[in-house]
């Protein structure tokens, strides 16, 4: 799926610090044409609204993520995927059966609440 760090690969707690993980609200979410898996996401963080690129088709369909909240790093610095400007990541688990699980917050909080 994404990026895996070796088991006892560390990073300094100041650099975990620098990234901002946020609760967002999926407000539009569509398929990319052209593209078997990824999907363009408008998030809505209260005060913000942001872009993502996920390639999460193979797992969800876009009308099931509208309107849901997610949990996003929000400071990554922004990348073109498919001629798309994705502005942050939504965060996902990945299970041994390769099956992909998006993070939710467990009880309701507003857009834009922070994650530490």
């Amino acid at each position: 799926m994404g990026v895996k760090l070796a088991s006892m690969e560390t990073i300094p707690f100041d650099d975990f610090r620098k990234v901002k993980i946020k609760v967002g609200r999926v407000i539009e979410a569509s398929e990319i044409e052209g593209s078997k898996n990824l999907m363009r996401l408008k998030v809505d963080f209260g005060d913000e609204q942001k872009q993502a690129v996920a390639g999460i088709l193979q797992w969800y369909k876009p009308n099931e993520l509208e309107g849901r909240k997610f949990v996003f790093v929000t400071n990554i610095e922004p990348r073109n995927l498919m001629g798309i400007k994705s502005e942050c990541m939504i965060l996902a688990a990945e299970g041994k059966d390769g099956r992909v699980v998006l993070l939710v917050p467990e009880k309701d909080v507003e857009e834009g609440s922070e994650v530490y």
